[in-house]
């Protein structure tokens, strides 16, 4: 079934395998029934904010299709992008467990449709289903390595031009090489970019046209073709 933005509704997207062992695949029929009964789906379109830094949670959203950025802001308006977001995974999760307020922005950046499941409903839920109770245990301890890892980039990379490369690398790092080059679309803008590693915009435009300039990469559009792999990943070891 289609649904607005030219998204493919996808049914039961709480269960759904978007990754190997996604948070709630194989769960017990009960637990899937219950999950299904205390779910609501809706789509959203780009620029659209499911939640807002400082927002008292409401609950958790299991995205389904599309790309969600999660960030976060100073007093003084600068943003750092903490990480984009992919169909299947659990978005508010360690502020709906601790009843805190949302610690990051979640933005739409394509396209989206994403499960909503209440805070109290799903306290409920994991109350009496253990299983997926561990689950979210695994998951949480899963975003803080992921949030640590991030930090460590971010902190202890030399250079701005390390920190883009690693960036590319690992943006690059899903898609298959095909005669020795990795092509994928990169749907961030350069600001996007410069705060997902730390950087100014300007910085970023200019060491795009430098790799460009190298043949590390090439890039049409959104379109970006790494070129030169052993190339970025010197660069990311600082040699």
């Amino acid at each position: 079934m289609r649904a607005p933005y030219g998204l493919q509704i996808i049914e039961s997207c709480v269960a759904y395998p978007h990754k190997e062992d996604r948070l709630f695949c194989d769960l017990t029929p009960a637990a899937l029934k219950r999950l299904s009964e205390i779910t609501g789906s809706a789509t959203y379109a780009k620029g659209a904010t499911l939640f807002v830094e400082g927002q008292p949670a409401r609950g958790v959203f299991v995205l389904c299709a599309g790309q969600v950025k999660l960030s976060t802001s100073a007093s003084d308006g600068k943003t750092l992008i903490l990480r984009i977001s992919e169909p299947g995974d659990l978005l508010g999760l360690p502020a709906t467990i601790s009843g805190r307020a949302y610690e990051v922005t979640a933005d739409v950046i394509e396209a989206t449709q994403a499960n909503f499941i209440s805070r109290t409903d799903f306290l409920n839920f994991l109350r009496d289903h253990g299983d997926a109770a561990l689950r979210v245990a695994q998951e949480l301890s899963e975003t803080y390595q992921s949030a640590f890892a991030e930090m460590r980039t971010i902190g202890l990379s030399h250079s701005a031009g390390e920190k883009l490369a690693r960036f590319i690398l690992d943006w690059g790092a899903h898609h298959k090489s095909e005669k020795g080059a990795v092509k994928f679309d990169l749907t961030l803008t350069h600001e996007e970019i410069a705060q997902m590693i730390g950087a100014s915009r300007e910085t970023v435009t200019r060491l795009f046209a430098d790799f460009k300039r190298r043949n590390l990469l090439l890039v049409k559009g959104s379109s970006v073709t790494i070129m030169d792999q052993p190339g970025l990943e010197r660069l990311v070891e600082g040699s």
